[in-house]
């Protein structure tokens, strides 16, 4: 499954639509980043999306915390930018540091710039199937299988994994798609035989290599939403790739999407702002 190819057009549709919006209202969407600390990888992951948005033709304004901030501080910065009309989508990048109360920090989002769709109002808007924006890695998963016509009504879908922006979410987006969900995690006796019985598999339990092809039932769509050192995904793609119908490597496959949804959704919380 080609999620760089998808995450291409999502992207160019995405930068006809900001253009579109900033002719017609004489305002560029903008997304505000934050990040505490300088980890390296994170400052990478930043700087990518940043060029991202500026290729989607959205305004980046980014602001660096030192890696002492405190809650009350993060918090204060993020609620000040929830109240700034210029900045329509906020992304607090992970991870702040164990010092702070990153669930507080993420909380300090206004629901209708929670682009990354991290807040609790995001999850129960995608639990209920109400207006709201989405996990942005769930939010690509989905438009990855509907990308590739994969049939969710009635199929048996297990999510390896549990984080509140990631597994979980992915769990309720594919039930309000009928899909039947078993969530899977690191502590899930005989895993390998509940992997077995998926239609459909959505590894993203942070394990190298965790899932190997002879867990995947022959046909099953595989997508992998882990990354581990070394570009490794959590499922064993060589052997995995001889048993499934469909598969997502990595890298190339739910990264790309994850970035793509994310200017997505900024540019529509720019649109619900600006009321058009």
């Amino acid at each position: 499954m080609d999620g760089a190819g998808l995450a291409r057009r999502v992207v160019e549709e995405t930068a006809t639509r900001a253009a579109e919006l900033t002719r017609s209202t004489g305002v560029t969407p903008c997304l505000a980043t934050v990040l505490v600390g300088e980890d390296p990888a994170s400052v990478t992951y930043v700087r990518m999306k940043q060029a991202r948005s500026a290729k989607a033709g959205i305004l980046s304004r980014h602001v660096g915390l030192p890696a002492t901030t405190t809650t009350a501080e993060l918090v204060e910065t993020i609620t000040a930018l929830s109240n700034d009309p210029t900045v329509h989508g906020i992304l607090l990048q992970h991870p702040v540091g164990p010092h702070i109360d990153e669930r507080a920090a993420f909380e300090a989002i206004a629901p209708g710039k929670d682009v990354d769709g991290v807040t609790m109002h995001s999850f129960a808007a995608m639990s209920f199937g109400l207006p709201g924006f989405v996990s942005c890695t769930p939010g690509g998963i989905m438009r990855l299988l509907e990308e590739y016509d994969v049939e969710l009504a009635g199929k048996h879908a297990v999510v390896v994994g549990r984080s509140a922006i990631l597994g979980k979410p992915a769990g309720m987006l594919l039930l309000a798609k009928d899909a039947t969900v078993t969530y899977c995690h690191s502590r899930t006796a005989n895993l390998s035989a509940l992997v077995k019985e998926a239609d459909i598999v959505v590894a993203a339990v942070g394990r190298p290599r965790l899932i190997r092809g002879e867990d995947i039932k022959p046909g099953a769509v595989v997508i992998d939403a882990g990354y581990n050192p070394g570009n490794v995904g959590d499922v064993d793609f060589d052997t995995a790739r001889t048993r499934a119908g469909l598969i997502t490597p990595v890298p190339g496959g739910v990264g790309p999407m994850t970035i793509a949804v994310l200017l997505a959704q900024t540019v529509e919380a720019a649109a619900r702002q600006l009321g058009t």
